[in-house]
């Protein structure tokens, strides 16, 4: 039987691959359980520095696999996505690990894959991605953190935009909005989030991560929880061996040889 979700290691960066190119890459259970088991190995790997989540095949993914799990859905809602337990979008769905992951899309992106980039950090897209939030459309509403992120990422307007029309709409209105960092040819979109991910893992594990999770600090408690967490993380970071090695390597002239200590 063909893993769900491909997960290989390219040095200290963990590849993970949604791999159902024969249903358009659409997510049943057993996809959503393999994601979410990358992800815990990518946050509990102290080896590791970043991730890149990509698709296998043409397109990214056609969303949730209508056909396999809307009857579960239909009788039990999102609950059915948890294998019973209450479906947590920042937690099944948007797994909260303490380093960077960058995602990389094409061809068509839809409902999920729009919940799943917004829970990313950089999103890499070629110019062919096509991308539709199409809930409302079919009678339900977005449940994997769209209505949570989006309006605080992409500003209110833009989130609205997208969450309550359902429109189809491409990688240059994804760009503009700021849904996607980046936008490149076809079939460079892996490789370039595979260069920003690795770019990434050079830096300074303590001073990644601080940022991070800092970041992540204000978007869920505002500035009084973002600023407790930089005066301790400041403390922690500014004693550590890496942080002299930034300095030595600044006064050297060379690239920083960080331990993560």
């Amino acid at each position: 039987m063909t893993a769900p979700v491909t997960v290989e290691r390219e040095g200290d960066v963990l590849l993970m691959g949604i791999n159902r190119p024969h249903k358009r890459n659409a997510f049943n259970l057993e996809t959503i359980a393999a994601l979410a088991a990358a992800y815990e190995q990518l946050g509990q790997d102290p080896s590791l520095r970043a991730g890149v989540l990509f698709p296998h095949g043409e397109h990214f993914s056609a969303g949730l696999d209508l056909a396999e799990v809307g009857p579960a859905v239909a009788s039990d809602g999102p609950k059915a996505l948890g294998g019973g337990r209450a479906f947590d979008p920042f937690g099944v769905w948007g797994p909260q690990v303490p380093k960077p992951v960058v995602m990389a899309v094409t061809g068509i992106a839809y409902t999920l894959s729009i919940e799943l980039a917004l829970a990313c950090d950089v999103v890499v897209a070629s110019s062919t991605v096509r991308f539709r939030q199409a809930e409302v459309a079919r009678g339900i509403m977005p449940f994997g953190g769209a209505t949570m992120r989006a309006p605080a990422r992409l500003g209110w307007g833009n989130a609205m935009g997208l969450l309550l029309t359902g429109e189809e709409f491409g990688a240059a209105e994804a760009l503009r909005i700021g849904l996607v960092q980046e936008v490149v040819d076809p079939g460079a979109h892996v490789e370039r989030a595979k260069a920003l991910a690795q770019l990434i893992a050079r830096q300074a594990p303590l001073g990644v991560q601080g940022t991070l999770l800092n970041a992540r600090a204000f978007e869920a408690g505002g500035a009084p929880a973002a600023t407790k967490d930089l005066t301790e993380r400041l403390a922690v970071i500014m004693s550590s061996e890496d942080a002299a090695e930034g300095v030595r390597s600044f006064v050297e002239r060379r690239e920083g040889r960080f331990t993560g200590r």
